[in-house]
């Protein structure tokens, strides 16, 4: 058992060492150098990505390259399915127990929060393109299910990812280009209110001047006068005379860099007591306390003891940001000038979305190990036990499985942008010729252009930029 042991936990450390991000590398390295149509195919030659756990990041892959190839129908069949698999997830006995025994990167991926929120912008987006008005519109109803669901989850707590501001501004436009001005108001509204109840500082976003303007002239054109005086004076801005244009406008949404991906990180903890009876685990440090979550179902409070577990090493997910290429955009059309604001920084959101829930995922992977750690300790033999051997070896063994199987959840959406910008740009009739600029390291520069029509309504654009 010692020889078998000696030759398959390498080969398991070695395994167990190698992050998500290192899995999929072949793919993502094509996302890097914005080779989407072979990403597009690389994803069904990934055997990690083939996985029924991990089903839903085939999904958002998949679904993010077909958008990017501009492949519309495609797309959204994909982030269908997302949508609906996140709708129904639920934690299964299986997950437990493999969660539990293993570590969680073998639970099913049931995505971060904010994941699933950027599912409906991805399927607005390509119904917007495809010219399904409707179809859009239930998108931006589902932004309101999505919100009510996630502040259920967080209790609607001010420190806490309880909304999603870009989701409510987005949702906002949906409904002014299907002409629901009413409904455009009111998300408009909720997006600013939810920057003022922060200071006007959502996950690394200023409140754009923008979402002010668009605040005040739905209002205004709803005829809600109060309103209009109300978010004039909290806003401390007024509503700017802007010359309507025949050919309508163009919200461009500018998608640059890559979200962050997840590394792993290892803490050292010990069990302790207090005089009152608490369990508590304690870091090297002495700096963090992570209170013992007990479940009767695998460990009894009354037998345990704080001696029994010295100490425990921890395998937790950190965020490893990627940092973007360009940093600075201009766009020209029709012999005048517009500058993009910043709308969603998903980067700054992940590291802060994942430190909000430290305590509580560490309690629950601490808890998990507590139960190996009883299991190895009950393996041991006893003084006057037979068999000495057989159970040092069994107890062993469970120690070395414990110690090669902890591991952190590494997995997430990883085509998702780092940062996401906006500018509002009117149209004359007929075509519109849209110049953008990119500028990046060491100066270097890229060009885009895009043609649009200008056709009278509120048309929706998205362009993506990572090197």
């Amino acid at each position: 058992m010692i020889r078998a042991l000696g030759v398959v936990c390498p080969m398991l450390l070695l395994f167990s060492c190698a992050t998500y991000n290192n899995r999929i590398g072949s793919y993502y390295e094509q996302v890097v150098n914005n080779q989407f149509d072979k990403a597009y195919l690389a994803i069904d030659h990934n055997k990690l990505l083939q996985r029924r756990r991990n089903r839903l990041l085939y999904l958002f892959e998949k679904g993010k390259m077909a958008h990017l190839l501009k492949q519309y129908d495609s797309s959204n069949l994909y982030f269908n399915e997302a949508d609906l698999f996140i709708e129904d997830a639920r934690t299964s006995a299986r997950d437990i127990a493999f969660g539990t025994l293993l570590n969680p990167m073998m639970e099913t991926y049931k995505g971060e929060d904010f994941e699933k929120f950027m599912v409906h912008y991805y399927k607005a987006l390509n119904y917007l393109n495809l010219g399904q008005s409707d179809e859009a519109m239930v998108e931006a109803r589902r932004i309101s299910l999505t919100s009510y669901a996630q502040q259920d989850k967080t209790g609607n707590k001010d420190n806490r990812y309880s909304d999603d501001a870009f989701s409510l501004m987005m949702q906002g436009i949906i409904y002014e280009q299907s002409g629901d001005i009413n409904n455009a108001f009111i998300s408009y509204r909720n997006a600013a209110d939810l920057f003022l109840q922060h200071n006007n500082l959502w996950y690394g976003v200023s409140m754009p001047e923008q979402l002010k303007q668009d605040v005040l002239r739905t209002a205004t054109a709803m005829g809600f006068t109060e309103d209009v005086q109300h978010y004039s004076s909290l806003l401390n801005t007024t509503l700017q005379p802007v010359t309507k244009t025949a050919g309508g406008e163009l919200v461009l949404f500018w998608e640059n860099g890559l979200a962050p991906v997840k590394q792993e990180q290892n803490f050292i903890f010990a069990l302790t007591k207090d005089g009152l009876g608490n369990f508590t685990f304690t870091d090297a440090t002495g700096t963090i306390n992570v209170p013992f979550i007990f479940d009767d179902n695998f460990i009894n409070k009354d037998s345990l003891r704080a001696a029994d577990i010295r100490s425990l090493r921890v395998a937790f997910p950190k965020y490893q940001e990627q940092p973007v290429f360009y940093t600075q955009g201009s766009v020209s059309a029709n012999n005048a000038q517009y500058n993009f604001e910043s709308a969603e920084n998903i980067n700054d959101l992940a590291f802060a979305t994942l430190k909000e829930r430290f305590f509580k995922e560490m309690a629950k992977t601490l808890s998990r190990l507590a139960v190996k750690k009883l299991a190895e300790m009950a393996a041991r033999p006893k003084s006057n036990d037979k068999n000495k051997d057989e159970k040092e070896a069994l107890a062993t063994a469970i120690q070395v499985f414990s110690f090669v199987t902890e591991k952190a959840d590494t997995r997430n959406w990883q085509s998702l942008p780092h940062t996401i910008l906006y500018t509002r740009i009117p149209l004359q009739t007929g075509t519109n010729t849209i110049q953008i600029n990119f500028m990046g390291m060491n100066q270097q520069t890229k060009p885009i252009s895009l043609t649009v029509e200008g056709n009278g309504c509120l048309q929706v654009q998205n362009v993506c930029t990572l090197r």
